[in-house]
Parts: structure tokens; sequence; C-alpha cells
């Protein structure tokens, strides 16, 4: 393909052509028409393919290498490149693709660097891999074994045999759900919670009943009345930073639920995603939430990006053959490639962990700043997790969504998050988003955007 084939229609749009090249280049970097390196023509011959007076290119690519786009080496012309503002964020590029604001999803961007620096090693470790089959089985050994460390070294002992690799934590909830439903018995949800998780148990048609949690916590009685009363078979908690609450599960209540759960014949499913992003100033040792009732589940999705799809469920070694068994694991079991970029960046996780929770913790305080006082609502700053959880005083979730949704900013209201469709008075909000983004995302929710601004 030619360059000017990447590029696309870029003359058809408005502006000025050193401008309109830009922003053409750009797009072309960021939708994959330019891969990162690609080495620009010269000059000269840019401006001859293009139809361009030169000193039109020479414009546009001192913008481009003055915003990071592009770097020229003396002797070595000129290449296109991710800049900075790109690669080093916690959100997403395309949370604000065409100028619009997308709060719907509490989603981390990729640590750039760090993951391709991974990609490279696992690649080079991969020979191995293709003398395989590649049949889905219960994961890498590697990647089990350095599991089961991390589980063991966080007070849970847990051989390889404890462990199956997924494909996401969704994957694992979804083959758990698949294997344990007992249709005779409702499912116990948290209300709110996750609405990833709520899409898998309705697709199951599953009969559910929820517990309420709320930034404070949970209410130990009010989940013993409802195991007790409506005895279901399988119960789903998130009980490190809850999404999309925040709250933190205290290690007696996590003793008195596994307890309750093994007397009363409840599998409990603890999801472990959120675990990781602890953004207490002095992170502490979180208990996890075991027993033989218990399974765990997890993934790299929100330590590490959502694009690498490896999770896992940590069991009994029995119940992890079982699992095996079921047709649908082989269907939910990633790429060999992929466990190998995550072994590689969990092996030594501590510099990615630092820098996830550091900026994560300023972002959080930043939007909590933004926030107080400055609407009719109010919030508990949660100690860890991706999300502010707002309680609305004068209006309801849903009307906020639609008025934000005219000004380009896209949000989760509460009924997202509730087994009955009900929370209408609450709003997720996430902090992933950068601080000028942040701000942008306030001045449509008070109301405060200057006239004629986009967003």
């Amino acid at each position: 393909m030619t360059f000017t084939a990447m590029l696309g229609s870029w003359r058809r749009e408005p502006g000025p052509l050193t401008q309109v090249l830009a922003a053409a280049i750009r797009d072309a970097v960021l939708d994959g028409r330019i891969p990162v390196g690609t080495r620009l023509p010269s000059e000269r011959a840019l401006a001859e393919t293009l139809r361009l007076s030169r000193g039109t290119v020479v414009s546009t690519l001192t913008a481009l290498r003055e915003t990071g786009w592009v770097r020229t080496r003396p002797g070595s012309g000129s290449e296109v490149r991710l800049p900075r503002t790109v690669t080093e964020r916690t959100a997403p590029w395309s949370a604000e693709k065409d100028g619009a604001l997308d709060f719907t999803r509490a989603v981390t961007a990729a640590p750039h660097a760090a993951y391709l620096e991974a990609s490279r090693r696992a690649v080079e470790r991969s020979a191995a891999l293709l003398v395989g089959s590649a049949e889905p089985d219960a994961g890498l050994p590697q990647l089990r074994e350095l599991l089961a460390e991390r589980y063991t070294g966080q007070g849970l002992a847990t051989r390889p045999d404890q462990i199956l690799v997924t494909s996401g934590a969704r994957a694992a909830l979804t083959l758990l759900v698949d294997h344990l439903h007992d249709r005779a018995r409702p499912i116990l949800v948290e209300s709110p919670t996750y609405h990833g998780a709520l899409a898998v148990l309705r697709r199951r048609r599953a009969r559910l009943v929820a517990a309420p949690v709320t930034a404070g916590g949970w209410d130990p009685d009010r989940f013993a009345h409802t195991v007790r009363t409506v005895r279901p078979g399988l119960a789903y908690l998130t009980p490190d930073f809850h999404n999309p609450t925040g709250a933190l599960m205290p290690a007696d209540l996590r003793l008195r639920l596994a307890e309750l759960a093994g007397r009363h014949d409840v599998a409990l499913v603890a999801d472990e995603t959120l675990r990781d992003l602890d953004l207490r100033s002095e992170p502490e040792p979180i208990t996890h939430l075991a027993g033989n009732a218990v399974i765990s589940i997890g993934s790299t999705s929100k330590l590490v990006w959502g694009g690498l799809r490896v999770g896992w469920v940590r069991a009994s070694a029995g119940r992890v053959r079982e699992l095996l068994h079921n047709p649908l694991q082989a269907r939910l079991s990633p790429p060999p490639l992929e466990q190998l970029i995550a072994c590689e960046l969990l092996a030594d996780p501590g510099e990615l962990l630092r820098d996830r929770r550091d900026r994560l913790r300023a972002q959080r305080d930043h939007l909590a700043a933004l926030l107080t006082g400055a609407g009719d609502w109010s919030f508990t700053l949660p100690e860890g997790g991706l999300s502010l959880w707002l309680r609305l005083h004068g209006t309801t979730a849903t009307a906020l969504a639609a008025r934000a949704a005219r000004a380009g900013l896209k949000l989760s209201p509460g009924p997202m998050f509730s087994a009955d469709r009900t929370l209408n008075h609450y709003l997720r909000l996430p902090f992933t988003a950068t601080p000028d983004i942040l701000d942008r995302a306030v001045e449509v929710l008070t109301g405060r955007q200057h006239r004629g601004q986009s967003v």
C-alpha cells in the first residue's frame, strides 16, 4: 500500500492543509494503517507524492515532531512513533475517540513499554510451544506454577493443580456457572455488582437474588438471612475493592461468609480481578476469601490490560479436574503465546504495580476533589479499584446520563449494576482517565461546560 493510500481521503477534511495532514497521519498510526516505526519518505518525495508544497510538508512534520508523533534522526530520516501522551496513559485512547468521552467502561490501557518488552521475550521463548499440539488444557505449566506461588505468597497455600487458566475472568465465571448452576436454586449476587457478571448470569436465565452492598461494605446479618431463607446454590461476590462501590471486605467477614457457604452448600465464587489495585497510601496484605466452598477467579485485565485475555480459576484439584471435562472449557482457554506474555508480566510485577497504583491514586484524588461540593451528590472515597460510586440527591442517574450523553459524555447509571434494575439514584464514575479528561467530564456533569466547547 502506498503512503497516499495509507492516509485515506484526508483532503476532503476542512481546515488548513498542515493541520489536516497532521491529523490524517496521527489517525492512520492509531488505526494501524501506518505501523509504528515506519520510515517516512523524504520531505521532497512526500511533497511530490501528496502534491503539496514542500513548505506545507515541512510544517506538518515539524508539528508532528514537536508533539511526539514523528522522530527524526540526522542521516536516518523520519519515522512515525507513538508519543508519550498516548503510551503513558491509564485510560485507553479509544475512550476519547471522535471528541466524545466514554466513561461507561472502567478499564485501563496497556503498560505500553512493559507489554511490548514482555511480548518480545515471550516470542523468544515460544519455540518449544511450536512443537506441541497446543490443544486446550489447564494452562501452561509455568503460568500455573507462577499463579500458585502468588496465592501461596499471599497466605493461601496453593498447588499448580489447583489452577485452571481461562481466557479472562468472565470466561472463568461462564465456565463455573455452566458447571455448577442448579436451576432449582437461585444465584446470590451483590447489589450493586459488576454488570459483566450480571450479563453472564442472565444469559443462563438464572434466578437472581441480591444482597445489598454500600460503599461502607456488606451487611453480614442480611447476607446470612438471605442464604438461610433463599438457599442459593451459587453466590458471586467481589470482596476486593468491590465493583462498583470500591468496598473492601474485612477479614472477619470473609471467614464468616466462607463458613456460612460451606454450612449451607453454597458454591461461593470470589472475583479477585481488582485485588491488586490497592490505592491506600500504605497497601496492606489482604486475606483471601477462602474455604472448602470458595472458588477464586482472577485475571490480568485490570493490572495489565483487557486485551491480554488471561484469567484463572483457583479451586480444589478435584474441582479443576471436573472443569477440564466440561466441553465448554476448551472454548474458554487462551492461546499459549498470551499465556507466555502473562508469565513475563506477572513474574515480577512490582514496578508495573507501583506505577498503576500511583497514577490511579492521583486520578482518584483529583476526581474526588473536583466532585466535592460541585453538585448534589455524595460518595465515599474508595480504598482501591477503578471508580467512584456516586449517590445522586437532586436527580436520577438515567436523567443525568441522558443529559451528559447529549454533551458527548457516556455514563453508566446504577440500574446497569442491579439485578432488579433498581439503584437509579447511583452512578459509577471511573477515575481511569487523565486529569484533563476528568476535568472535562466533571464540567459536563456540573453543567459548567463553556458555550460552544466540544467534548
